[in-house]
Protein backbone atom coordinates (compact mmCIF):
# COMPACT_ATOMS: atom_id res chain seq x y z
CA UNK A 1 0.00 0.00 0.00
CA UNK A 2 1.41 3.34 -1.06
CA UNK A 3 1.95 6.00 1.65
CA UNK A 4 -0.20 8.60 1.68
CA UNK A 5 0.35 12.55 2.79
CA UNK A 6 -2.49 14.43 4.24
CA UNK A 7 -1.73 18.29 3.38
CA UNK A 8 -2.88 21.20 5.75
CA UNK A 9 -5.76 19.77 8.05
CA UNK A 10 -6.74 20.16 11.83
CA UNK A 11 -5.43 17.53 14.24
CA UNK A 12 -6.88 17.76 17.79
CA UNK A 13 -7.21 21.83 17.32
CA UNK A 14 -4.15 22.79 15.59
CA UNK A 15 -4.24 23.86 12.07
CA UNK A 16 -1.99 23.77 9.27
CA UNK A 17 -0.10 19.94 9.78
CA UNK A 18 0.69 17.49 7.68
CA UNK A 19 -0.23 13.75 8.37
CA UNK A 20 1.88 10.63 6.72
CA UNK A 21 -0.37 7.64 6.86
CA UNK A 22 1.90 4.34 6.00
CA UNK A 23 1.31 0.70 6.19
CA UNK A 24 -1.87 1.61 7.52
CA UNK A 25 -0.81 3.82 10.41
CA UNK A 26 -0.12 7.10 10.83
CA UNK A 27 3.47 7.24 10.35
CA UNK A 28 4.18 10.82 11.63
CA UNK A 29 2.39 14.46 12.19
CA UNK A 30 4.05 17.32 11.43
CA UNK A 31 4.97 20.62 9.53
CA UNK A 32 5.34 20.76 5.48
CA UNK A 33 6.26 16.63 5.93
CA UNK A 34 8.95 15.50 3.12
CA UNK A 35 8.90 12.12 1.59
CA UNK A 36 6.95 9.99 -1.71
CA UNK A 37 3.37 9.12 -1.53
CA UNK A 38 0.20 9.93 -3.09
CA UNK A 39 -1.02 13.58 -1.75
CA UNK A 40 -4.07 14.76 -0.67
CA UNK A 41 -4.93 18.41 0.50
CA UNK A 42 -6.89 18.77 3.39
CA UNK A 43 -7.82 22.51 2.65
CA UNK A 44 -7.81 22.84 6.49
CA UNK A 45 -10.24 20.54 7.40
CA UNK A 46 -10.58 18.50 10.34
CA UNK A 47 -8.92 15.23 10.58
CA UNK A 48 -10.63 12.99 12.70
CA UNK A 49 -11.00 9.32 13.71
CA UNK A 50 -13.34 7.76 11.91
CA UNK A 51 -17.06 6.81 13.13
CA UNK A 52 -18.04 3.75 14.74
CA UNK A 53 -21.29 2.65 14.25
CA UNK A 54 -21.84 0.57 17.51
CA UNK A 55 -24.88 -1.12 16.76
CA UNK A 56 -26.80 -1.87 13.20
CA UNK A 57 -28.23 -4.29 11.71
CA UNK A 58 -26.34 -4.73 8.25
CA UNK A 59 -28.47 -7.18 5.83
CA UNK A 60 -31.56 -5.36 7.00
CA UNK A 61 -29.85 -2.02 6.22
CA UNK A 62 -28.69 -3.48 2.73
CA UNK A 63 -32.72 -4.78 1.93
CA UNK A 64 -33.51 -1.56 2.41
CA UNK A 65 -33.13 -0.68 -1.06
CA UNK A 66 -35.33 -2.95 -2.49
CA UNK A 67 -38.28 -1.97 0.06
CA UNK A 68 -40.93 0.71 0.11
CA UNK A 69 -40.61 2.81 3.11
CA UNK A 70 -43.04 4.21 5.51
CA UNK A 71 -41.69 5.93 8.48
CA UNK A 72 -42.76 9.70 7.77
CA UNK A 73 -45.95 8.39 6.45
CA UNK A 74 -49.44 9.33 8.48
CA UNK A 75 -52.70 8.88 7.93
CA UNK A 76 -54.74 5.63 6.46
CA UNK A 77 -55.34 6.86 3.09
CA UNK A 78 -51.35 7.68 2.62
CA UNK A 79 -50.40 4.13 3.29
CA UNK A 80 -53.37 3.06 1.02
CA UNK A 81 -52.10 4.98 -2.01
CA UNK A 82 -47.94 4.29 -1.09
CA UNK A 83 -48.78 0.57 -1.35
CA UNK A 84 -50.88 0.75 -4.32
CA UNK A 85 -48.37 2.65 -6.40
CA UNK A 86 -45.71 0.09 -5.27
CA UNK A 87 -48.20 -2.49 -6.98
CA UNK A 88 -48.83 -0.77 -10.20
CA UNK A 89 -47.22 -2.75 -12.37
CA UNK A 90 -45.60 -5.08 -10.50
CA UNK A 91 -46.49 -8.46 -11.69
CA UNK A 92 -48.47 -10.74 -9.98
CA UNK A 93 -46.40 -12.94 -8.05
CA UNK A 94 -43.54 -10.67 -7.12
CA UNK A 95 -42.64 -10.01 -3.02
CA UNK A 96 -43.09 -6.19 -2.05
CA UNK A 97 -41.31 -5.47 1.00
CA UNK A 98 -42.47 -2.66 3.12
CA UNK A 99 -40.33 -1.29 6.25
CA UNK A 100 -41.08 1.46 9.06
CA UNK A 101 -44.91 0.71 9.76
CA UNK A 102 -46.51 2.25 13.24
CA UNK A 103 -49.98 1.93 14.20
CA UNK A 104 -50.62 5.71 13.95
CA UNK A 105 -50.37 5.45 10.38
CA UNK A 106 -53.37 3.03 9.73
CA UNK A 107 -54.51 1.02 13.07
CA UNK A 108 -53.43 -2.27 13.67
CA UNK A 109 -52.65 -4.27 10.71
CA UNK A 110 -53.43 -7.87 9.70
CA UNK A 111 -53.69 -10.51 6.89
CA UNK A 112 -57.17 -9.23 5.78
CA UNK A 113 -56.61 -5.75 5.89
CA UNK A 114 -53.34 -6.58 3.69
CA UNK A 115 -55.75 -8.46 1.35
CA UNK A 116 -57.53 -5.38 0.73
CA UNK A 117 -54.87 -3.90 -0.13
CA UNK A 118 -53.22 -6.93 -2.53
CA UNK A 119 -55.31 -9.41 -3.42
CA UNK A 120 -52.39 -10.69 -6.10
CA UNK A 121 -48.90 -9.66 -4.70
CA UNK A 122 -47.22 -11.50 -1.42
CA UNK A 123 -46.65 -8.36 0.98
CA UNK A 124 -44.98 -8.40 4.10
CA UNK A 125 -44.91 -5.47 6.40
CA UNK A 126 -42.74 -4.49 8.84
CA UNK A 127 -43.21 -2.64 11.84
CA UNK A 128 -41.22 0.13 13.34
CA UNK A 129 -39.56 -1.12 15.94
CA UNK A 130 -38.58 -4.32 13.70
CA UNK A 131 -40.29 -6.69 16.29
CA UNK A 132 -43.07 -6.99 13.40
CA UNK A 133 -43.88 -8.59 10.22
CA UNK A 134 -47.41 -8.59 9.00
CA UNK A 135 -47.70 -10.57 5.37
CA UNK A 136 -51.13 -10.73 3.54
CA UNK A 137 -52.35 -14.45 2.35
CA UNK A 138 -50.44 -14.45 -0.60
CA UNK A 139 -47.60 -14.24 1.24
CA UNK A 140 -48.52 -16.72 3.58
CA UNK A 141 -49.77 -19.33 0.77
CA UNK A 142 -46.29 -18.57 -0.91
CA UNK A 143 -44.39 -19.73 2.53
CA UNK A 144 -46.33 -22.70 3.43
CA UNK A 145 -48.92 -22.50 5.39
CA UNK A 146 -48.05 -25.68 7.25
CA UNK A 147 -45.66 -26.83 10.04
CA UNK A 148 -45.66 -22.88 11.48
CA UNK A 149 -43.50 -22.16 14.67
CA UNK A 150 -44.87 -20.72 17.26
CA UNK A 151 -43.55 -16.95 16.43
CA UNK A 152 -46.57 -17.03 14.09
CA UNK A 153 -49.86 -15.73 15.33
CA UNK A 154 -52.97 -17.16 15.23
CA UNK A 155 -56.68 -16.62 15.83
CA UNK A 156 -58.91 -18.37 18.00
CA UNK A 157 -59.28 -20.74 15.44
CA UNK A 158 -56.33 -21.71 14.32
CA UNK A 159 -55.83 -19.77 11.39
CA UNK A 160 -52.69 -17.71 11.17
CA UNK A 161 -53.75 -13.66 11.52
CA UNK A 162 -50.37 -12.66 9.35
CA UNK A 163 -48.86 -11.58 12.11
CA UNK A 164 -45.04 -12.93 13.00
CA UNK A 165 -43.70 -11.88 16.10
CA UNK A 166 -39.78 -12.16 16.08
CA UNK A 167 -39.60 -14.38 13.31
CA UNK A 168 -37.06 -12.86 11.03
CA UNK A 169 -34.79 -16.20 10.97
CA UNK A 170 -38.05 -18.37 10.40
CA UNK A 171 -38.59 -16.15 7.33
CA UNK A 172 -35.26 -16.72 5.51
CA UNK A 173 -35.29 -19.76 5.75
CA UNK A 174 -38.79 -19.44 3.64
CA UNK A 175 -38.18 -16.71 1.46
CA UNK A 176 -36.57 -16.83 -2.21
CA UNK A 177 -32.61 -15.91 -1.48
CA UNK A 178 -32.12 -12.64 -2.65
CA UNK A 179 -28.02 -11.37 -2.44
CA UNK A 180 -28.31 -7.95 -0.52
CA UNK A 181 -26.48 -5.28 -1.91
CA UNK A 182 -23.89 -4.78 0.78
CA UNK A 183 -21.56 -3.19 -1.36
CA UNK A 184 -23.90 -0.02 -2.07
CA UNK A 185 -24.22 0.25 1.81
CA UNK A 186 -20.76 0.52 2.32
CA UNK A 187 -20.06 3.02 -0.05
CA UNK A 188 -22.92 4.76 1.23
CA UNK A 189 -21.28 4.47 5.04
CA UNK A 190 -17.99 5.63 3.72
CA UNK A 191 -19.65 8.51 2.31
CA UNK A 192 -20.57 9.34 6.07
CA UNK A 193 -16.93 8.89 7.57
CA UNK A 194 -17.64 5.26 8.82
CA UNK A 195 -14.84 2.93 9.65
CA UNK A 196 -15.87 0.65 12.07
CA UNK A 197 -19.29 -1.51 12.09
CA UNK A 198 -20.81 -3.82 15.05
CA UNK A 199 -23.59 -5.87 13.88
CA UNK A 200 -26.24 -6.23 16.52
CA UNK A 201 -28.44 -8.74 15.11
CA UNK A 202 -29.02 -11.99 17.57
CA UNK A 203 -30.25 -14.18 14.19
CA UNK A 204 -26.61 -14.14 13.02
CA UNK A 205 -25.89 -17.39 12.70
CA UNK A 206 -22.47 -19.07 10.80
CA UNK A 207 -24.04 -18.39 7.37
CA UNK A 208 -24.76 -15.27 7.43
CA UNK A 209 -20.83 -14.55 9.81
CA UNK A 210 -19.67 -15.87 6.80
CA UNK A 211 -21.81 -13.60 3.94
CA UNK A 212 -20.65 -11.14 6.15
CA UNK A 213 -16.76 -11.72 6.38
CA UNK A 214 -17.06 -12.61 2.55
CA UNK A 215 -17.97 -8.90 1.91
CA UNK A 216 -15.57 -7.41 4.24
CA UNK A 217 -12.84 -9.87 2.52
CA UNK A 218 -13.95 -8.39 -0.91
CA UNK A 219 -14.30 -4.78 -0.13
CA UNK A 220 -17.72 -4.53 -0.37
CA UNK A 221 -18.09 -3.92 3.03
CA UNK A 222 -14.77 -1.57 4.02
CA UNK A 223 -15.49 -1.25 7.52
CA UNK A 224 -14.13 -3.18 10.05
CA UNK A 225 -16.53 -5.78 11.02
CA UNK A 226 -17.37 -6.65 14.85
CA UNK A 227 -20.69 -9.63 14.62
CA UNK A 228 -22.87 -10.34 17.63
CA UNK A 229 -25.26 -13.29 17.54
CA UNK A 230 -27.19 -15.25 19.85
CA UNK A 231 -24.93 -18.31 19.74
CA UNK A 232 -21.35 -19.26 19.11
CA UNK A 233 -19.51 -18.17 15.97
CA UNK A 234 -16.77 -19.22 14.02
CA UNK A 235 -13.63 -17.39 13.99
CA UNK A 236 -12.68 -15.34 11.38
CA UNK A 237 -9.41 -13.14 9.99
CA UNK A 238 -12.40 -10.93 8.32
CA UNK A 239 -14.49 -10.32 11.16
CA UNK A 240 -13.96 -10.06 15.24
CA UNK A 241 -16.84 -11.99 17.31
CA UNK A 242 -18.47 -9.86 19.58
CA UNK A 243 -21.05 -9.82 22.52
CA UNK A 244 -23.55 -12.54 22.95
CA UNK A 245 -26.91 -11.05 22.08
CA UNK A 246 -29.74 -11.23 23.98
CA UNK A 247 -33.10 -10.04 22.76
CA UNK A 248 -35.82 -9.35 24.92
CA UNK A 249 -39.95 -8.35 24.22
CA UNK A 250 -41.75 -6.55 27.31
CA UNK A 251 -45.18 -8.40 26.17
CA UNK A 252 -43.11 -12.06 26.13
CA UNK A 253 -40.32 -11.40 29.01
CA UNK A 254 -37.97 -14.39 29.84
CA UNK A 255 -37.91 -16.11 33.16
CA UNK A 256 -35.03 -14.92 35.17
CA UNK A 257 -33.35 -17.80 35.22
CA UNK A 258 -33.27 -18.46 31.55
CA UNK A 259 -31.69 -14.94 30.90
CA UNK A 260 -29.18 -15.47 33.94
CA UNK A 261 -28.51 -18.81 32.18
CA UNK A 262 -27.68 -17.16 28.98
CA UNK A 263 -25.83 -14.64 30.24
CA UNK A 264 -23.77 -17.12 32.76
CA UNK A 265 -23.64 -19.42 28.83
CA UNK A 266 -21.60 -16.82 26.91
CA UNK A 267 -18.89 -16.66 29.71
CA UNK A 268 -17.67 -20.05 28.15
CA UNK A 269 -17.24 -18.73 24.79
CA UNK A 270 -15.03 -16.15 26.12
CA UNK A 271 -17.69 -13.41 25.53
CA UNK A 272 -19.60 -10.30 26.97
CA UNK A 273 -23.03 -10.18 26.84
CA UNK A 274 -25.77 -7.20 25.15
CA UNK A 275 -29.01 -7.02 26.01
CA UNK A 276 -32.00 -5.38 24.34
CA UNK A 277 -33.42 -3.27 27.30
CA UNK A 278 -36.06 -0.83 25.63
CA UNK A 279 -38.15 -0.24 27.78
CA UNK A 280 -38.32 -0.41 31.52
CA UNK A 281 -39.35 -3.82 32.26
CA UNK A 282 -36.85 -4.95 29.89
CA UNK A 283 -34.35 -3.41 32.05
CA UNK A 284 -35.03 -4.55 35.31
CA UNK A 285 -35.04 -7.76 34.42
CA UNK A 286 -31.59 -7.07 32.65
CA UNK A 287 -30.17 -5.73 35.95
CA UNK A 288 -31.77 -8.41 38.39
CA UNK A 289 -29.96 -10.82 36.05
CA UNK A 290 -26.54 -9.10 36.11
CA UNK A 291 -26.78 -9.26 39.88
CA UNK A 292 -27.34 -12.50 39.77
CA UNK A 293 -24.87 -14.04 36.89
CA UNK A 294 -22.42 -11.41 37.88
CA UNK A 295 -21.60 -8.93 35.18
CA UNK A 296 -17.88 -8.30 33.43
CA UNK A 297 -16.07 -5.63 31.77
CA UNK A 298 -18.08 -5.11 28.12
CA UNK A 299 -21.34 -6.04 29.36
CA UNK A 300 -23.84 -4.03 27.33
CA UNK A 301 -27.56 -2.39 27.67
CA UNK A 302 -28.72 -2.08 24.06
CA UNK A 303 -30.60 0.86 23.24
CA UNK A 304 -31.81 2.10 26.76
CA UNK A 305 -34.96 3.09 25.39
CA UNK A 306 -36.07 3.97 29.24
CA UNK A 307 -33.42 4.21 32.30
CA UNK A 308 -35.46 5.84 35.24
CA UNK A 309 -33.14 8.10 37.24
CA UNK A 310 -33.11 5.08 40.14
CA UNK A 311 -31.88 2.36 37.82
CA UNK A 312 -28.85 4.98 36.97
CA UNK A 313 -26.58 3.38 40.51
CA UNK A 314 -27.43 0.18 39.75
CA UNK A 315 -26.06 0.54 36.13
CA UNK A 316 -22.44 2.23 37.26
CA UNK A 317 -22.26 -0.13 40.43
CA UNK A 318 -22.44 -3.50 38.03
CA UNK A 319 -20.04 -1.88 35.18
CA UNK A 320 -22.31 -1.83 32.77
CA UNK A 321 -21.96 0.38 29.50
CA UNK A 322 -25.17 1.46 27.32
CA UNK A 323 -25.17 1.70 23.22
CA UNK A 324 -28.02 4.03 22.55
CA UNK A 325 -29.06 5.80 19.58
CA UNK A 326 -30.23 9.49 20.10
CA UNK A 327 -31.17 10.00 16.18
CA UNK A 328 -34.25 7.97 17.72
CA UNK A 329 -35.41 11.98 19.68
CA UNK A 330 -35.49 13.25 16.46
CA UNK A 331 -36.82 10.95 14.43
CA UNK A 332 -39.65 9.33 16.71
CA UNK A 333 -39.94 11.76 19.08
CA UNK A 334 -43.23 13.46 17.85
CA UNK A 335 -44.72 10.01 18.22
CA UNK A 336 -43.26 9.67 21.84
CA UNK A 337 -44.30 12.92 22.75
CA UNK A 338 -47.87 11.65 21.66
CA UNK A 339 -47.53 7.84 23.17
CA UNK A 340 -45.28 7.79 25.70
CA UNK A 341 -46.38 8.51 29.43
CA UNK A 342 -44.89 11.97 30.68
CA UNK A 343 -43.49 10.71 33.61
CA UNK A 344 -41.40 8.74 30.89
CA UNK A 345 -40.18 11.16 28.50
CA UNK A 346 -37.22 12.64 30.82
CA UNK A 347 -35.85 8.95 30.97
CA UNK A 348 -35.98 8.38 27.02
CA UNK A 349 -32.66 7.46 25.60
CA UNK A 350 -30.53 9.43 28.19
CA UNK A 351 -27.18 10.36 27.18
CA UNK A 352 -25.72 13.68 29.68
CA UNK A 353 -26.78 12.15 33.21
CA UNK A 354 -25.70 8.45 32.36
CA UNK A 355 -22.34 10.20 31.42
CA UNK A 356 -22.33 11.98 34.51
CA UNK A 357 -23.15 9.53 36.77
CA UNK A 358 -19.51 7.16 35.09
CA UNK A 359 -21.73 5.19 33.34
CA UNK A 360 -20.16 4.39 29.53
CA UNK A 361 -22.08 5.70 26.84
CA UNK A 362 -21.71 5.11 23.28
CA UNK A 363 -24.22 5.85 20.41
CA UNK A 364 -24.73 4.35 17.12
CA UNK A 365 -28.16 4.10 14.55
CA UNK A 366 -29.80 0.67 14.43
CA UNK A 367 -30.46 1.03 11.36
CA UNK A 368 -32.41 0.22 9.39
CA UNK A 369 -34.78 1.59 12.44
CA UNK A 370 -33.17 4.94 11.72
CA UNK A 371 -30.88 6.75 9.81
CA UNK A 372 -27.51 5.26 9.27
CA UNK A 373 -25.81 9.18 9.28
CA UNK A 374 -24.12 8.97 12.49
CA UNK A 375 -24.19 12.82 12.10
CA UNK A 376 -27.69 12.78 12.61
CA UNK A 377 -27.26 11.35 16.19
CA UNK A 378 -24.59 13.92 16.44
CA UNK A 379 -26.92 16.59 15.88
CA UNK A 380 -29.87 14.76 17.70
CA UNK A 381 -27.78 14.61 20.78
CA UNK A 382 -26.80 18.06 21.24
CA UNK A 383 -30.63 19.72 20.17
CA UNK A 384 -32.75 16.98 22.05
CA UNK A 385 -35.46 18.45 19.47
CA UNK A 386 -37.96 16.19 17.54
CA UNK A 387 -38.30 16.42 13.87
CA UNK A 388 -41.45 19.01 14.17
CA UNK A 389 -38.85 21.27 16.59
CA UNK A 390 -40.04 20.07 20.26
CA UNK A 391 -37.54 19.55 22.73
CA UNK A 392 -37.46 16.42 24.67
CA UNK A 393 -35.07 15.86 27.84
CA UNK A 394 -33.47 18.81 27.29
CA UNK A 395 -31.39 17.89 30.72
CA UNK A 396 -29.62 15.06 28.72
CA UNK A 397 -28.22 17.48 26.35
CA UNK A 398 -24.34 17.27 25.34
CA UNK A 399 -21.96 19.50 24.08
CA UNK A 400 -21.36 19.19 20.69
CA UNK A 401 -18.22 17.49 20.73
CA UNK A 402 -19.19 15.32 23.64
CA UNK A 403 -22.00 14.07 20.73
CA UNK A 404 -19.34 13.52 18.21
CA UNK A 405 -17.35 11.70 21.14
CA UNK A 406 -20.27 9.21 21.12
CA UNK A 407 -19.14 8.02 17.84
CA UNK A 408 -15.21 7.64 18.68
CA UNK A 409 -14.86 5.07 21.07
CA UNK A 410 -12.90 2.18 20.19
CA UNK A 411 -14.94 -0.60 18.53
CA UNK A 412 -14.06 -3.13 21.69
CA UNK A 413 -14.75 -0.64 24.09
CA UNK A 414 -17.89 1.50 22.85
CA UNK A 415 -17.85 4.66 25.57
CA UNK A 416 -14.19 4.43 26.39
CA UNK A 417 -11.73 6.89 25.58
CA UNK A 418 -12.24 8.20 21.98
CA UNK A 419 -9.87 7.34 19.56
CA UNK A 420 -6.74 10.08 18.48
CA UNK A 421 -5.22 10.82 15.66
CA UNK A 422 -1.59 10.16 16.55
CA UNK A 423 0.90 8.74 15.26
CA UNK A 424 1.37 4.64 15.68
CA UNK A 425 -2.63 5.19 15.62
CA UNK A 426 -4.61 3.01 13.01
CA UNK A 427 -4.92 5.14 9.79
CA UNK A 428 -9.27 4.66 10.17
CA UNK A 429 -9.96 8.53 9.81
CA UNK A 430 -12.41 10.99 8.56
CA UNK A 431 -11.52 14.41 6.88
CA UNK A 432 -13.74 16.95 7.25
CA UNK A 433 -14.17 20.24 4.60
CA UNK A 434 -13.31 22.62 7.44
CA UNK A 435 -11.75 23.04 10.98
CA UNK A 436 -14.14 21.01 13.39
CA UNK A 437 -15.53 24.03 15.65
CA UNK A 438 -17.46 25.19 12.36
CA UNK A 439 -18.27 21.86 11.40
CA UNK A 440 -20.20 20.90 14.77
CA UNK A 441 -22.26 25.06 14.44
CA UNK A 442 -24.77 22.36 12.22
CA UNK A 443 -23.41 18.64 12.25
CA UNK A 444 -24.11 17.00 8.62
CA UNK A 445 -22.18 14.34 6.55
CA UNK A 446 -22.31 17.00 3.93
CA UNK A 447 -18.88 17.83 5.77
CA UNK A 448 -17.05 14.29 4.97
CA UNK A 449 -14.37 15.06 2.33
CA UNK A 450 -12.52 11.62 2.86
CA UNK A 451 -12.87 8.49 4.62
CA UNK A 452 -9.63 6.20 5.19
CA UNK A 453 -9.54 2.95 6.17
CA UNK A 454 -6.54 1.23 7.10
CA UNK A 455 -4.68 3.92 5.09
CA UNK A 456 -6.55 3.45 2.09
CA UNK A 457 -9.16 5.83 0.58
CA UNK A 458 -12.44 4.49 0.58
CA UNK A 459 -14.04 7.58 -0.19
CA UNK A 460 -13.04 11.22 -1.28
CA UNK A 461 -15.13 13.62 -2.16
CA UNK A 462 -14.94 15.29 -5.52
Amino acid sequence: MSPVILRNVEVEGRPGLDVRLEQGRVAQIGLKLNGAGETIDGRGGALLPGFIDHHIHLLATAAQSQSVRLDELEGAAAFERRISAALAGRPHGAWLRVTGYHERIAGDLDRERLDLLAPCHPVRIQHQTGALWVLNSAALAALGEHDLPPVVERDDSGRPTGRIWRGDAWLRSRLPEVAPDLSSLGRTLAGFGVTGLTDASATTDASAAALLAQARLSGALPQRLMLMSAGPLPPSEAVQVGPVKVLLDDARLIELDDLVARIQGARPQGRSVAVHCVTAGELALTLAAFELAGAVAGDRIEHGGVIPAGAIPQIRALGLLVVTQPAFVFERGDRYLADVPPEELPDLYRCASLIAAGVPVAASSDAPYASPDPWTGVAAASARRTRAGQPIGVHERLAPTEALQLYLSAQAAPGGPSRRVVVGAAADLCLLDSPLAEALLEPSSERVRGTFIGGEAVFLRS
